[in-house]
Parts: C-alpha cells; sequence; structure tokens
C-alpha cells in the first residue's frame, strides 16, 4: 500500500502552516499583558511646543524640546525597530526581548531570504492574528541603532549624516512627523503600548528642536 500518495494532496499546505506556527509563536512573545490602569506614565500625552516658550534660553528651549521628543524616541514602539544587533526586539518595559523567530536583518533590513519579515508582516495590522503590519516593514539600518544608547547620542547621531541615512535635518522631520511605517507607533495593534501623544504632535516638538537650533541634551 501506497501510504505517502494521501500526504500529497496536503503538501503544498506545509509552508503556511510552518509559517503560520512561526508568526503565532511571534504574537505570544509580543502581545502585551492588558492594561490595568487608564494611562500609565509613558502614555501621558506629550507636552506642545508652546508649553516650552517659558525657557528663556533657546538652547536650553532646544535641549528640552528634545528632550520630551525623546519620550516616542525611545519607546519601544521605536527602539524594537533600532536595534544595536541584527536581531530586532520585542515587548516591552522588562519583558523586552529578541525577536521571536529567530528573524535577523539581512542586507535590506527586510530578513534573509528563508525568512522575510513579510512572512509574518502583511501591509496592515492582523487583527484576528494581533501581528502587527506595514507594507514596508523593515528595521533599521545598523548605523542607525538606538539600543542601549542615551538620548544625547541618539540626539547626535541624529544630526550625523552618517548615521541617518544621509538626512538633512528637514528630511529627519519629514520622516518623524509624515512616515507612515514612524506612525504605526501610535497604532500598533493588540494591547501594545502606542508611542506616547500623535506622530502630528511629535513631528512639532522635532520641527522647533531643529528650528531652535538642534541642540543635544548633555552626556
Amino acid at each position: 500500500m501506497n501510504r505517502i500518495a494521501p500526504l500529497r494532496p496536503l503538501l503544498p499546505l506545509l509552508p503556511a502552516v510552518v509559517l503560520s506556527a512561526l508568526c503565532g509563536t511571534a504574537l505570544a512573545q509580543d502581545a502585551s499583558p492588558p492594561m490595568t490602569s487608564p494611562m500609565t506614565p509613558a502614555m501621558a500625552p506629550l507636552r506642545t511646543v508652546q508649553s516650552f516658550d517659558a525657557i528663556a534660553d533657546p538652547q536650553e528651549r532646544s535641549r528640552a524640546l528634545f528632550v520630551e521628543a525623546g519620550r516616542v524616541i525611545q519607546s519601544p514602539r521605536c527602539v524594537n525597530c533600532h536595534p544595536s544587533g541584527d536581531r530586532p526586539l520585542q515587548g516591552q518595559g522588562v519583558q523586552r526581548r529578541l525577536h521571536i523567530p529567530n528573524v535577523t536583518r539581512g542586507v535590506d533590513g527586510k530578513g534573509v531570504p528563508a525568512l522575510r519579515c513579510s512572512s509574518c508582516h502583511q501591509a496592515q495590522n492582523n487583527v484576528a492574528s494581533g501581528v502587527p503590519g506595514h507594507a514596508m516593514w523593515h528595521i533599521a539600518p545598523r548605523e542607525m541603532a538606538w539600543q542601549d544608547l542615551s538620548l544625547a547620542e541618539i540626539c547626535e547621531q541624529l544630526k550625523d549624516p552618517k548615521r541617518n541615512g544621509n538626512r538633512t535635518l528637514a528630511q529627519i522631520h519629514e520622516h518623524m512627523a509624515h512616515d507612515t511605517l514612524v506612525g504605526w507607533a501610535w497604532m500598533p495593534g493588540a494591547q501594545r503600548e502606542p508611542a506616547p501623544g500623535t506622530q502630528a504632535q511629535f513631528g512639532a516638538l522635532v520641527d522647533a528642536w531643529i528650528k531652535t537650533g538642534a541642540f543635544c541634551p548633555a552626556k
């Protein structure tokens, strides 16, 4: 009796089954616990640009604006995709961990041929599975790593064309204020804690920081 023949119709389904298992594992690792309070400190609204007008010294005002914008920059929604190594991070706070499954950046930041980011992350958040998504899902280049850097170090990095994707400060503002992948940080789905404030508020803080001289916080 041929015991293989009955399995042949199922063989084309195996890749989908394997990917489903992998993506399900990723969700189990990344899902945040239900929020038990109406608002955590990280979720508190961002301060408005106008609230810094009382700081008379333009340099000090510039530094203070960046510190407030840094609440977004150093949030898990941003740092998890700006890792210092070749694997993105998942979770937040003490729950932060290396991405499961073991995906690595690859040559284009979108994974290696055998396990692309798009294998799990589709064009938008998957409500049924909780797996986050965006059409351009990828991790930042290694030179743009924010993990384990101080806010002052990140600030200097953002101003360095060799470490910011060869962007001008105006292009940095455009990226942070309008890029839709950056915007995902405020609608991450699956009970993940979003970045503080809104993308518009964040963009306004970055714009004001640049216009006041783009000074960085003390080391």
